[in-house]
């Protein structure tokens, strides 16, 4: 039975392996801390942290997030330890809460390898506090025991650190801060939270920012959590949800994962949490009803929304979680297998009689025929939901409009330009090693909260193959023409605006098809002077929009004012720029995506590392994409490493042309 602990309480470990569940409801830093006899932390190499994840007997989380899953072996631990204490602390330098006691209480657990809940604390009484000492494993005449703590900071993990005794606390605490910040940059914009009349100010100037902006996790909505996968939510209604046992994990906190026992598993069911919402009416259904015991016959657009295009992100969305929590639960149970077996062996290792002889030998094929059939439940679990997960991959793709579908879509040989805005753009398919056949688009919503960073250094691609310079930059150029087109495509006419800088021309030729259209606003800036004057021009541009919303003067900017949103090209970065420039597109990058004006740098991070720390917020403050197949990104749930493919016009292919022709048409007749 799970003990229930207060502040102060503790109960005894009969376990030296444990994993240590924590939901917070919005992303958090988790930070593990081996302390001596007085809680005393002797150096920064007796601390665990995203920048420094694994320590002698632990293992944290790599990234903030609103769940994690520490693993921790008390056997391994040096002798000298007799204390691992679990830190929790708010992401700074963010958009997100700055304070415990703005976001709902931490739930934290301590539970044994096959998910068994041990005892657990939901940590209360939080206010200004930034961080704050969750548990305590500590050592007592030779036995482990769990005390709930809850001691909070105000002053973050620096003043945390420094009241266990850590002569570095400040320093370690900037490098968490450090390697927490090129966390979120890695991590894929999660969909903002629903609000309560079912999101329909979703073409708002500021939209919602996800955990990878460090804004707030989605929050849970007002019906309780179904799993994905079958079944009640582990401990009823209202009781916070097991974290998936996988490390590194990190998946937010309404919704429910598969235990980490391989036994567990069954069919998808298609009523995701993410699709569930008081506020709009769930779509009728389409399609048969399917028999009893079957699973549900996916149809497109099944989850709820105001309109179509609502219902698909949805449930684009709802696939993109239901593949990396199935995933997340296969990957666990194949962990918890070896595990038992590495166990197993290892007492039959331990025991002089059973060592050699036909009686160890017994021993040993039976743990890993053991470990065999795990695997294979595991397997057969993951086969049944990727199955159900493809079917409806294959309803949803030719249903998608033409801003979330691929440029091979029919959709877009019906192409008219719109009247409004769509809620989300399509940059590509990410998929993971276990399901390659299962494609989910990456939607980001409209307008973009931050600037896109195409990478064109020489690099191997996720197959093992590998693309010399000159054809990076090349594929870099052409899948920054891609997107770019595509926003002006998804925009209604007058509403988009792309300028490009080419400082040596070496974008010519990709750069064509927006040049001989003529949907750029100028032709490609040129040399040094003409990349002066255009980073002139948009930082002007958003000092004047930024002082006149701020003054409350919105309305009175000056006659003929362009209003539309601004995408600025840049290639070849950073040829033909100075210190000014440079510091010109920090500024837009920071400033810019408020107010109207986006960056989208195609440049190779190797070559632009000259400007050294001065330009590392820039990288940071972008989402970095690739022109070749790259797991690089990460999601905002488990954290697994999703390979992304760039969403490229097919070869011999006329429909950029046919449609960047269009909007020029359009725009002409706007005008």
């Amino acid at each position: 039975m799970t003990a229930e602990l207060v502040r102060g309480q503790n109960h005894p470990l009969s376990q030296a392996r444990l994993e240590i569940r924590i939901s917070a409801g919005t992303p958090v830093v988790a930070v593990a801390a081996l302390g001596d006899e007085n809680g005393r932390i002797h150096g920064v190499e007796w601390v665990a942290h995203p920048g420094a994840p694994t320590q002698p007997g632990l293992e944290v989380s790599r990234q903030a997030a609103a769940d994690h899953r520490l693993a921790v072996d008390l056997d391994a631990v040096p002798e000298a330890v007799h204390r691992v204490s679990v830190l929790l602390a708010l992401p700074v330098g963010g958009t997100g809460p700055i304070r415990f006691g703005a976001v709902a209480a931490p739930f934290v657990a301590v539970t044994g390898l096959d998910g068994d809940e041990v005892a657990s604390y939901t940590i209360t009484g939080l206010e200004v506090e930034s961080a704050v000492v969750a548990l305590e494993l500590y050592r007592r005449h030779d036995a482990w025991k769990v005390r709930a703590v809850g001691q909070g900071y105000a002053g973050g993990l620096a003043e945390l650190l420094t009241d266990q005794g850590l002569p570095q606390a400040h320093q370690l605490a900037g490098t968490i801060n450090d390697a927490v910040a090129q966390g979120l940059a890695r991590s894929v914009q999660a969909p903002p939270p629903r609000t309560a009349d079912g999101d329909r100010s979703r073409q708002t100037a500021t939209p919602a920012l996800g955990p990878d902006q460090g804004g707030t996790a989605p929050q849970p909505g007002p019906v309780p959590p179904v799993s994905p996968y079958g079944g009640q939510t582990p401990g009823g209604p209202g009781q916070p949800a097991p974290q998936q046992p996988y490390p590194g994990a990190a998946p937010d906190s309404n919704a429910v994962t598969q235990p980490s026992a391989p036994t567990a598993g069954g069919s998808i069911d298609y009523s995701h949490p993410r699709r569930q919402n008081a506020a709009p009416p769930p779509p009728p259904p389409t399609a048969p009803q399917a028999a009893p015991g079957q699973p549900a016959r996916p149809v497109a657009g099944d989850a709820t929304g105001w309109s179509m295009e609502e219902r698909l992100y949805n449930q684009v969305w709802g696939m993109f979680e239901d593949l990396a929590r199935t995933t997340a639960a296969y990957r666990s149970a194949v962990d918890f297998a070896e595990s038992r077996m590495d166990k197993e062996l290892e007492q039959v290792l331990s025991d002089p009689r059973s060592r050699i002889g036909g009686q160890g030998d017994a021993a040993r094929a039976a743990a890993r025929a053991r470990h065999t059939q795990l695997v294979a439940q595991a397997r057969e679990a993951l086969d049944r939901d990727l199955t159900q997960l493809a079917a409806e991959a294959d309803v949803v793709e030719p249903a998608l409009p033409p801003a979330y579908a691929r440029w091979d879509n029919p959709a877009w040989h019906a192409y008219r330009v719109p009247m409004e805005i769509p809620m989300a753009l399509r940059l590509g398919d990410l998929h993971l090693p276990e399901a390659d056949r299962i494609r989910i688009p990456m939607l980001v919503r409209l307008p973009l909260e931050r600037g896109l960073w195409i990478d064109s250094g020489a690099a191997g691609s996720s197959d093992g193959s590998f693309t010399d310079a000159p054809t990076m930059s090349r594929l870099a150029m052409e899948t920054a023409v891609a997107h770019a087109a595509r926003l002006l495509a998804v925009y209604p006419a007058g509403e988009f605006t792309v300028h490009v800088i080419d400082p040596a021309g070496s974008g010519a030729q990709p750069l064509a098809p927006l040049v001989q259209t003529g949907v750029l606003a100028a032709p490609p800036a040129l040399g040094a002077a003409g990349v002066a004057d255009v980073l002139g021009r948009l930082t002007q541009r958003v000092d004047l929009v930024q002082m006149a919303i701020r003054g409350g003067a919105a309305d009175s900017l000056p006659p003929g004012f362009d209003t539309s949103q601004q995408l600025l090209i840049v290639n070849d970065f950073p040829h033909g720029f100075d210190d000014r420039a440079v510091n010109q597109l920090r500024y837009l990058a920071d400033e810019g995506p408020a107010f109207g004006v986006h960056l989208m740098m195609v440049a190779d991070r190797e070559e632009s590392s000259g400007y050294g720390p001065l330009l590392d917020p820039l990288w940071r403050s972008l989402l970095r994409l690739t022109p070749v197949a790259d797991d690089h990104l990460a999601d905002p749930w488990v954290g697994h490493a999703w390979t992304y493919e760039p969403s490229l016009v097919p070869p011999g292919s006329q429909v950029l042309q046919q449609v960047l022709a269009r909007v020029a048409a359009a725009r002409t007749t706007f005008m």
